[in-house]
This record gives structure tokens, C-alpha cells and sequence, in this order.
């Protein structure tokens, strides 16, 4: 499918194509070609209509430097990670390709992003904000900040939550439900600095652009700022989640240490009527205590008491 903003006048207006044979482009200056989950025949006959280099899917996700930012004399090439959520705390990163070309914004995604929808309506609502590709491009760069902001204090909440409750041992959630719950914030926090990462290199790149002018650019500093700020908060998180994990691997060995405990002194108490036992189960001929009328009562009793010792000195001394 094919989005195609134009610029009549000082309005702008939105023309879908759902198919290369469906295209009729009126008089006016094309702003933005957005293209979702673009055919092989869309992707040509952008390639060939405005004679550009558009990245293979291979080239698209490469993490090399080269293969995430290029320009050339005409044109500023773009590959970086947009988080899509895949449910409520798990988020993956889609690459979305941008391309700037004398002034015309192309962008290239095979996933729906709400970002994307929002910038489409203020385009709409307010042209006169929009002159060309760098003025959206800046623009969507600073909405899928805000996104991330959003997702990461999200992930804030979830990782305190986590942490006052192993701390406090007020989790609803067992052993099993806490480990997936904090191996999915720290996926979820990686998926976000990378993200970030990718945008950072990015706009830094465009920042050092000729093509750029001042007021993209300085829009895009701040940006580049938040980013900064964003990318400190996400290291903050993985800490408090490596801290959590220490204290819940604590906690588990503080259990475990209490089980051993109880199951040796249960063995140390019943050593003594053990003992016992083995000696009056003997049978030898010559044991007096085997013809005496309370014999078995006394030492039963016997057993009982030595069982009973060891618990109350084990006690006394804090090992129960």
C-alpha cells in the first residue's frame, strides 16, 4: 500500500494507492511516500521513477554502520529499529527504512506503527509545520522518543513493583512467575536501549549533514538530548533488575538454607532414640533390661525424652 502526501497550495492532502496500476499523481509537490508492506512492484517503481537505491531486505538488517546510514549527493538513506509490541511487556525491534530525496521523504515499513498514523494527522492538520522530508523525518524521530519515554517509564513501574516485592516478599507471583517476569523486563529494557542506540546513531549522522538545515537540526539536538537521558535510564533499569536478581537468588538460598536446617536438626534429634532403639533390638541373651516387667514403657519413654532434648537445646541456641 502507498500513502502520498501533496502539497497544493498551503493545504496537503493524502492520496492511497493499493497497487502500482492504481497510481495518478495530481499537480502539486509531493511531500512524503509512505509505503506499507510495499510488493516488490511498488518497491520498483519507486526505485526507477526517482532513480533511487532502495536497501534490500539482507541490507536492511545489517548493524553495520554503512548499511544503517548512507548519503550520497541526491539523496540521505536511513535503516534503524522501530519497537513494535508484541504483547503487553514484550517489544521487538522493526527495521524501518527513510529515504530523503530532493526534499521528498520515502519511508519503508512492513509493520503498522502508531507513530506513524499520529504524524499522517498532524501533516494533515497543520502543513504549514511541514515544508519537506527533513521536517517530518525530525518529526517522527521526536514521536517515537516520546513512545520510547513512555515504554520505559512503563517498564519503571514494573521494575519497582518487582523489586518491593522480592524485597518484601509480598509477591503474589512463585519462584517461576518472578524469573519470567523479570527475564521479560530485562529483554524488554535491552530491546530499548538498542533501539535508542540505533536512533542516536542515527540522528547523529543527520546532525553532521549538509543537506540538513538549522532548524531540523537544532529540533533534532534536543532530540539527540532526550535520547541521551533515555539511554542513562535504561542503564539505571538493568542495574535495579541485576540488583533484584541478587536479591532473589539470595532470598531462594535463605529458603533452602532454612530447609537443610530443619531437615538436620530432624536428623540429630531423632539420632539419640535411634541409638536406643538399635541397642534394645539386639536381643542378646544376657540383657537384664529384656526381663524386666517395664522394660519397653521405660524405654520408650527413654526415646521420647531424647528426642525432646535435642529440639529444646536446638531452640535455646536459634537453630530453629
Amino acid at each position: 500500500m502507498m500513502n502520498v502526501f501533496m502539497k497544493k497550495k498551503s493545504l496537503v492532502a493524502r492520496e492511497s494507492f493499493q497497487s502500482v496500476e492504481d497510481i495518478s499523481l495530481d499537480d502539486g509537490i509531493i511531500l512524503w511516500i509512505d509505503l506499507l508492506h510495499p510488493s516488490s512492484s511498488e518497491v520498483s517503481y519507486i526505485a526507477k521513477t526517482y532513480m533511487l537505491d532502495i536497501p534490500t531486505k539482507e541490507e536492511r538488517e545489517e548493524i553495520e554502520q554503512s548499511a544503517r546510514y548512507w548519503e550520497d549527493s541526491t539523496s540521505i538513506t536511513i535503516n534503524t529499529y522501530f519497537l513494535i509490541r508484541s504483547s503487553e511487556l514484550e517489544l521487538h525491534n522493526q527495521t524501518v527504512t527513510f529515504i530523503i530525496y530532493q526534499g521528498i521523504l520515502f519511508t519503508i515499513r512492513y509493520n503498522e506503527f502508531r507513530v506513524f498514523d499520529e504524524i499522517q494527522q498532524r501533516v494533515l492538520a497543520s502543513p504549514k509545520n511541514f515544508e519537506d522530508g527533513f521536517d517530518l523525518i525530525s518529526k517522527i524521530f521526536e514521536v517515537r522518543v516520546e513512545k520510547d519515554a513512555d515504554m520505559l517509564e512503563s517498564a519503571g513501574r514494573e521494575t519497582s513493583w518487582l523489586r518491593k516485592n522480592v524485597v518484601f516478599n509480598e509477591s503474589s507471583l512463585d519462584h517461576d512467575g518472578i524469573l519470567a517476569k523479570l527475564s521479560t523486563l530485562q529483554e524488554l529494557n535491552m530491546s530499548l536501549r538498542d533501539s535508542l542506540f540505533d536512533k542516536r546513531r542515527a540522528i547523529t549522522a543527520l546532525l553532521k549533514s549538509d543537506k540538513v538545515d538549522m532548524d531540523v537540526k537544532k529540533n533534532l539536538t534536543i532530540v539527540l538530548k532526550d535520547i541521551n537521558s533515555l539511554v542513562e535510564f535504561t542503564t539505571v533499569n538493568m542495574n535495579v533488575l541485576d540488583n533484584i536478581q541478587s536479591l532473589f537468588t539470595s532470598q531462594i538460598n535463605v529458603e533452602q538454607n532454612k530447609i537443610i536446617k530443619v531437615f538436620t536438626v530432624a536428623t540429630m534429634a531423632m539420632m539419640p532414640p535411634t541409638l536406643i532403639g538399635t541397642i534394645y533390638g539386639m536381643n542378646f541373651e544376657h540383657m537384664p533390661e529384656l526381663q524386666w516387667e517395664f522394660g519397653y514403657p521405660l524405654a520408650i519413654i527413654v526415646m521420647i525424652i531424647s528426642t525432646i532434648l535435642p529440639v529444646i537445646y536446638f531452640k535455646k541456641k536459634g537453630w530453629l
